[in-house]
Parts: C-alpha cells; sequence; structure tokens
C-alpha cells in the first residue's frame, strides 16, 4: 500500500493525519518489521474507528473502505479537480498524471486485506468492507452528501481501469464541483487568524417554497432574482423584511433547496463575522459556483458599527464585489438600523453633524439592496387560510373548518399572535395530539 500512495502526483496531499497515510505506515512497518505484532494491531484499531467515525459522520455503508476512497477522491482540491470543476475534462498533459493516480487508487480499491489479517489474527478490515450501517435518523448524517459518495464509489468498483474511473471522476466535478463546496449546500464560518474556515451544515431543512403557503408575489421576485443569478446573468442584493414568523428565512432556505443542482451553495454569517467578509468573498470568487452570503435577522443599534463592513462588501470598497456572489438577509426592520427622532431632526448635534447626515448614513445600506420584498401580518382571513392548507398536509387532523378555524383564533391569542409560523406552531400540536 505505502508503495503506492507514494506515487501519488496530484491526489499526493493528504495531510499526515489522514486514514490512508496512517495506514500506509502501518503496512510499510509491518512489511519492514519495524514494529511489534501489538503496536500494529494498536495502530491498525486507530484509524479503524476513524473510518467507523467517517462513515458514521456521512451515513457511509456496505464497503467504507471503498466510501472512504472515493470521499477523498470527490474532495481532494488540486489543480486537476478544479480546472475540471469549471470545464469539465479536456484534453492536455495533466490527464496524464491523473490517469496514473486513478490507476493506483483503482488498485486501491483491489488492495487485498487478507495476509495482514492472517499474520495479526484481525478481521476488521473484512467487516469493514463488507459492513452493515445501523438505521439512522437523516438529522444524524449529511445524507446529500452520502448519497453521492455512494454511488459514485459503485461507478468506481465496476470500473473496468483508469479511463473509466477518469470520466466517473471528471463527470462528477464537472456537475457538482470538487471538495466541500461540491458536496454540501451551506455552511457557516470560523475566524481564523489567517483568514477563514467554512464549515459545512450537514442538516439543512428540506422545505420547498411550495411548503410556504400565500406570499405568492413575495416569492416570485425572489424567484426571479436568483433564477437570473444562477444563469449568469445581472442580479441584485436582497433584503426581506417585515413582520417575524412570516416566512422570510423561510424563503431563503426554500431558494437553497430550489437551485443546489443549478450550482447554487449558501453562507450563512453573523453580525459579528461582518469583518472576515472580504475574506470569505476572496476564496469563493474564483469558484464555479453561485454564492449567497446569507444574513438572518439584520439589525443594528446605533452603537454598532458593523453596517460599514457590509456596506463597504456591497458598494463602496475599491475591489468590485464578484459577479458569483450575493447577499441576501431578511430584517424585522425595514430600514436594518435603529432610528430615533432625534435623527430626523436637522438641528445641529454637539459633533456637529447634522441628524440628517445621520439620517441618510443609515439609510445607505438599505440603498445597497437592490431587491427589497415586504413580508407583512397575514389578515385573519389569510391566517385562516393557512391554517386550512397545512391542515390538508396532515391526513389526522380530522377537524372540520370551521371548528379548525375557531381552535385556530384561541391558539393565536395566547401565542404570540397572527403569522404563519403561529399557524404552522397550532398545526404541529394538532399533529402531536392525536
Amino acid at each position: 500500500m505505502y508503495r503506492e500512495i507514494a506515487k501519488l502526483v496530484l491526489y499526493r496531499d493528504l495531510g499526515e493525519d489522514s486514514i490512508l497515510r496512517k495506514l500506509s505506515g502501518i503496512f510499510e512497518d509491518w512489511e519492514k518489521k519495524t514494529s511489534t505484532e501489538a503496536e500494529l494491531i494498536t495502530r491498525i484499531y486507530e484509524q479503524i474507528k476513524a473510518l467507523l467515525d467517517l462513515s458514521t459522520m456521512y451515513g457511509f455503508d456496505r464497503n467504507l473502505w471503498h466510501n472512504y476512497l472515493t470521499f477523498i477522491l470527490l474532495t481532494n482540491e488540486n489543480s486537476f479537480s478544479m480546472t475540471s470543476e469549471k470545464v469539465g475534462a479536456n484534453d492536455g498533459s495533466v490527464n496524464h498524471f491523473a490517469k496514473g493516480d486513478f490507476r493506483i487508487f483503482k488498485r486501491l480499491f483491489e488492495f487485498d486485506f487478507g495476509p495482514i489479517e492472517e499474520a495479526l489474527g484481525i478481521d476488521c478490515f473484512s467487516t469493514v468492507c463488507n459492513y452493515k450501517a445501523i438505521g439512522k435518523k437523516e438529522r444524524m448524517y449529511n445524507k446529500n452528501v452520502s448519497e453521492k459518495v455512494q454511488a459514485v464509489s459503485l461507478r468506481i468498483e465496476k470500473a473496468k481501469d483508469e479511463e473509466e474511473i477518469f470520466a466517473i471522476v471528471t463527470d462528477f466535478y464537472k456537475a457538482y464541483g470538487v471538495g466541500m463546496f461540491g458536496l454540501n449546500k451551506a455552511f457557516r464560518i470560523k475566524s481564523l487568524p489567517d483568514g477563514v474556515e467554512f464549515l459545512p451544515i450537514n442538516n439543512t431543512e428540506q422545505v420547498l417554497l411550495c411548503d410556504l403557503v400565500g406570499y405568492e408575489l413575495q416569492k416570485q421576485k425572489l424567484i426571479e432574482n436568483t433564477e437570473a443569478f444562477v444563469k449568469g446573468l445581472p442580479a441584485n442584493n436582497v433584503l426581506l423584511f417585515g413582520d417575524s414568523g412570516t416566512g422570510k428565512s423561510t424563503s431563503i432556505k426554500a431558494i437553497l433547496n430550489e437551485y443546489y443542482d443549478q450550482g447554487l451553495r449558501m453562507i450563512e454569517i453573523y453580525k459579528h463575522q461582518f469583518q472576515d467578509l472580504s475574506a470569505i468573498i476572496a476564496q469563493i470568487k474564483n469558484r464555479n459556483y453561485r454564492f449567497i452570503i446569507y444574513m438572518d435577522d439584520l439589525s443594528f443599534e446605533e452603537f454598532e458599527i458593523e453596517y460599514k463592513f457590509l456596506k463597504a462588501v456591497i458598494e463602496g470598497g475599491m475591489e468590485t464585489k464578484p459577479d458569483n456572489v450575493l447577499i441576501y438577509a431578511t430584517s424585522n426592520r425595514r430600514h436594518i438600523i435603529r432610528e430615533t427622532w432625534g435623527d430626523r431632526s436637522d438641528m445641529e448635534q454637539d459633533d456637529g453633524m447634522h441628524r440628517s447626515d445621520t439620517m441618510q448614513e443609515k439609510l445607505s445600506l438599505v440603498a445597497r439592496f437592490g431587491v427589497t420584498i415586504c413580508y407583512s401580518k397575514p389578515s385573519q382571513k389569510e391566517y385562516f387560510r393557512i391554517v386550512t392548507e397545512l391542515a390538508r398536509r396532515y391526513p389526522e387532523i380530522t377537524l372540520s373548518e370551521q371548528e379548525l378555524c375557531a381552535r385556530a383564533n384561541q391558539w393565536e391569542l395566547s401565542h404570540g399572535g397572527i403569522s404563519g409560523r403561529t399557524a404552522q406552531q397550532f398545526i404541529n400540536y394538532l399533529a402531536g395530539q392525536v
């Protein structure tokens, strides 16, 4: 094994702590007899545990070894995979090295663990290559990644040579991309001293726009802007504002699910991370995806100045915002930044600034969103329509429409007032009582 891994060219950057590197070292020590059997067994079990942990995280099944090797191929960002992400398979000398690496992965797929198992009296490799995973709820792992890796793994198993593997892998790169952006829909970020780290969100809500009852004009406006964006046409940053519980955040989550297969990805950031916006954009501006930077419940108090970072990134900084990045934000405030009555007077302040100038400073942030969409609180009639429509999705709820609306009216009086969120909470309560 270690001789094969040493020959990798494009895919050799695996990380010293990778399972493949560690196993390679173990096999080298076994063949050269530089470690005792007890030491080898201990080291092997450590890597088997790491493989089981990875497989549990991504819901792998059947042949965990093959799934792991496929995971490496689909997530390794190198000059070949990054180029294939943008243009697919192309003629070039780099293909010679890529096919050489795929030939090695083919041999790793077919690697015989029998000799070392027999020599050490273990069966862990045989077990992970014929694995039956315990059924897990989707919230426990990233189903989207799991399905894609296992599907490609099965195809590579059946490939007769490196030429077929080359076609399988480059087709995947072209369709979905490479690395975390290729396999995942949404991300959060972690600030680092020298930049940012992207953290995949494993379990995004599987909501679609049709699940949100009403607000048809608002949804259509959001669809039109997003469709233009994913097609590479001019599109605007979007601000969804209005009453709480009306579906602003749900609409954006649904947009991600609707357009993920067209290359849309989403990065959720929080107010204290706005100073990292430039670092985020620097890492995604040359990727073959369309990124929405999502800011939920955006608002600022008078003393908070983070909005200045946002203003500079949206429009006003020296560097032009890339065409593959948009900002979608939700807010309960139309103007995002808290205003006072004093802002509306043009009398001189103690610091010499006109209050109307302060007002313009605050409103200038909203002006940088080309599309603003209002989600207002539904009327009682609209609230009842939402309730009855949601109730139809639960066959176990058998109340008449009249009784349903009467109970929905009682519910909203003691649960935060009329809103789509209140309606859903009421339906969840009824469904749970059956």
